[in-house]
């Protein structure tokens, strides 16, 4: 609704400027303006942008790590995530746009001016309530959106040229969609939206007062409340006292209830959902059955924002009237905050106990979304006396999803902060040094890797855990596996699979199983290992998991690769890829690329190769991480590399290497799984890539237990895939699966020709 001015502006400020900062009070529209300069400016920009909310952060330590996963790097090396950060805006001419710096100006002005300093062709746009106060910042304030002002507008068509008029009518039609600025009310119009400032947040607040009220009663009952409001503070500004005045009214037109539920859910951070608020804020004045009333009346009342997230309702409240439901929860504020820690650690426990199966893909989605309200409640057992074991055992629950989402240094500050608080002999103690341990060495960090794990196993065994210890077997086998002591990891992960299925626990088992048949067969017993590791990925398929099923894949792959047969390694790898790719997990990725390019060279492709390592190293480059420090894997995949070189020579290497380093993520999946032209009848083709893969086999005329057996995958899995293909292309038969696949290559192929 209207920002020309200050869209123009922006665009000139940042053409010349490396760092835009846009200052302005609560209220006044900054972050919608960002995001409008993001999408006016992103395509200007060879490398694109990024928006990044920091609303939500509470913690300045995690700013960088919030920043590399908005731009897809996985925190997975020993270097603070600001190197990875810069190592991957270095040569890009990219938009950084950071939102919401007001609490975090400090942290927010280090880590822009290390940026800057480093990435020549770097702009950075801020939001924030201040000046950063860094060298070079250049203000641009936001001003309110602009009003009639005293002058009495001659007509109603006169106001159409104000922009806060424009933004008042437009949130009036939503509230009452017969509204319009008419003779009769055009002068109130007109003085309710001089009387607000032109502040976007108040006039949405006040256009819901249009359910009950006119125009002229909302004018005249904020003139009356602004008056009020001076009396008692009249050294505070203008602006800050329209907004307060109209949150305050907002406030007191709520129903008790409301008041205690807006209070309440100020405690989450980001989204939260209906069974969320039920646990939450309910309570003394609010009982749980009500909840669901009320947050639809505060939704009535655009004190809350609903946002649709697949098949559930997500909530938020704007950051301004969530610091103030937060000045309103007076001494209550504790009792609240644990009951959202208490929802929170009952999430992570559920996907601790839920993980393994065939639910991975939503699990991981939907501890993505409350990621923001996990770190709320982490914060609060970091600093709540006694609460401590509680984090860790919530750090230690999410392992998998510090992996999958490559948030490992994350993981480490959090239990660095819980151990220094938590009692020493406890099974969540001892799990949480496994997992430190874990972290630092898929990072590439031997040493802190393994010094966590120094006297764990003896804390183990004093407290009685069993399978706790053996975690940390797994821990020590992982340590020894990447420093070339094959035959002792071997054995460690041997005891600890041992324990692991005498006591039922199929997280353990799939943590030990994959590296035991690996290292088993890299100590010299290639066929027992690899049947070992066949033995897990079959297990797998049985319940549809897809995690530990890709890491045995890739594992099998590894195996194949440097002691038995390349066609039946690539299989593997291809199959660990596929899987990786429905469940996001790049950490994988990139050793699995690698392996498919030590593939390569096994079979004479060396063009091939020399691509697939220049992918696997735009693939390490994203993480952040070295992939020189992982024993067998980096010793052979050196040798392979060595071997590509010398037979393409320095030009021909470099040419294919730098391909595949410029290739987009899509382009290198596809050339990674060999589809070098587009996918089948992809002009027509409503089939994701799986789906279409499937179709390409149906064609060849394999049955759905071929089918599943090839693609490493349950049965009934691939039954669904053909249910769906057939659905989607609206066929009853396979056979005509087969003839669409068989007439879209021909098409294909027309097109090549």
């Amino acid at each position: 609704m209207g920002r020309q001015g200050e869209l123009a502006t922006a665009r000139r400020l940042l053409a010349d400027c490396r760092v835009v900062t846009l200052t302005g009070t609560g209220g006044v529209g900054k972050t919608r303006l960002a995001r409008h300069i993001t999408t006016d400016l992103a395509r200007g920009f060879r490398d694109g942008a990024a928006f990044v909310e920091l609303a939500e952060l509470r913690n300045p330590e995690l700013l960088s790590t919030m920043v590399a996963d908005k731009l897809g790097l996985h925190d997975q090396s020993d270097r603070p995530p600001i190197d990875a950060i810069v190592d991957h805006l270095r040569d890009s001419q990219f938009l950084l746009v950071l939102d919401n710096c007001e609490h975090l100006t400090a942290a927010c002005a280090s880590f822009v001016e290390t940026l800057v300093a480093s990435c020549p062709q770097l702009t950075v746009l801020t939001t924030s309530r201040q000046s950063l106060e860094m060298p070079g910042e250049h203000l641009l304030p936001v001003p309110p959106l602009s009003v009639p002002g005293e002058a009495e507008p001659a007509s109603p068509a006169e106001l159409d040229r104000y922009e806060a008029v424009r933004l008042f009518v437009d949130r009036a039609t939503a509230v009452r969609p017969w509204f319009t600025v008419t003779e009769d009310n055009y002068r109130d119009v007109a003085r309710l939206c001089t009387e607000l400032e032109g502040l976007p947040l108040a006039l949405e607040l006040a256009a819901v007062r249009l359910r009950s009220l006119s125009v002229r009663q909302i004018a005249d009952r904020l003139t009356h409340r602004l008056a009020l409001l001076t009396r008692g503070n009249r050294f505070a500004p203008s602006r800050q006292q329209t907004l307060r005045a109209l949150i305050d009214w907002s406030y007191e037109l709520c129903s008790p209830a409301e008041k205690l539920v807006w209070a309440r859910a100020s405690v989450f951070s980001g989204g939260f959902d209906l069974e969320a608020a039920e646990h939450v804020c309910s309570g003394p004045g609010a009982e749980q059955g009500a909840i669901a009333d009320i947050v639809h009346g505060l939704m009535s009342k655009s004190l809350l924002v609903a946002e649709n997230h697949g098949d559930v309702m997500r909530y938020r409240m704007l950051e301004t009237l969530r610091e103030y439901g937060r000045d309103r929860l007076g001494a209550d504020r504790t009792r609240v905050a644990r009951l959202h820690r208490d929802w929170y650690a009952g999430l992570t426990a559920r996907f601790g106990a839920e993980w393994i199966g065939p639910d991975q893909v939503a699990w991981t989605r939907r501890v993505t979304e409350d990621h923001a309200n996990i770190r709320v409640a982490l914060d609060f057992c970091a600093a709540e006396p006694g609460e401590a074991v509680v984090g860790l055992r919530m750090a230690n629950q999410l392992d998998v999803y510090w992996t999958v989402r490559g948030f490992l240094a994350e993981a480490r500050i959090w239990l660095d902060k819980m151990l220094g608080r938590a009692p020493r002999n406890t099974p969540e103690w001892v799990f949480a040094h496994r997992l430190l341990s874990w972290c630092a060495l898929l990072q590439g960090y031997i040493e802190p890797g393994t010094a966590a794990l120094e006297g764990v196993r003896e804390v183990a065994e004093l407290i009685g855990d069993e399978v706790s210890g053996a975690y940390v077997d797994v821990g020590w086998g992982l340590a020894n596996l990447f420093t070339e002591r094959e035959p002792l990891a071997r054995d460690q992960f041997a005891a600890a699979l041992e324990v692991f299925r005498r006591h039922g626990v199929q997280h353990g088992e799939g943590y030990a199983g994959f590296l035991h048949g690996l290292a088993t067969a890299v100590s010299g017993d290639f066929e027992t290992g690899r049947d070992l590791i066949r033995d897990h990925v079959t297990a797998g398929a049985a319940i549809g998991e897809n995690f530990w099923r890709s890491w045995g894949l890739w594992a099998l792959g590894m195996a194949e690769l440097f002691l038995g047969d390349a066609d039946a390694a690539e299989e593997a790898e291809l199959a660990a890829f596929r899987l990786q790719q429905e469940l996001g997990n790049r950490v994988a990725e990139a050793f699995t690329v690698h392996i498919i390019g030590g593939i390569a060279v096994r079979k004479g492709q060396f063009p091939r190769s020399a691509t697939l390592f220049g992918i696997a190293a735009r693939q390490w480059r994203a993480l952040g991480a070295n992939p020189w420090n992982f024993g067998m894997f980096t010793k052979r995949i050196v040798e392979y590399g060595a071997i590509s070189y010398q037979e393409l020579g320095e030009q021909g290497y470099k040419r294919h290497y730098d391909r595949g380093g410029a290739m987009s993520r899509d382009e290198a999946v596809r050339y990674v799984l060999g589809e070098s032209a587009e996918p089948v009848a992809a002009r027509k083709n409503p089939l994701t890539r799986r789906e279409n893969e499937v179709a390409g086999l149906v064609a060849a005329g394999l049955t759905n237990r071929e089918i599943a057996a090839r693609l490493y995958i349950a049965q009934r899995t691939a039954e669904t895939h053909v249910d769906r293909i057939l659905t989607k292309l609206d066929f009853n038969t396979r056979a005509q699966i087969a003839t669409w696949v068989v007439e879209g290559r021909r098409g294909a192929a027309a097109d090549r020709s």
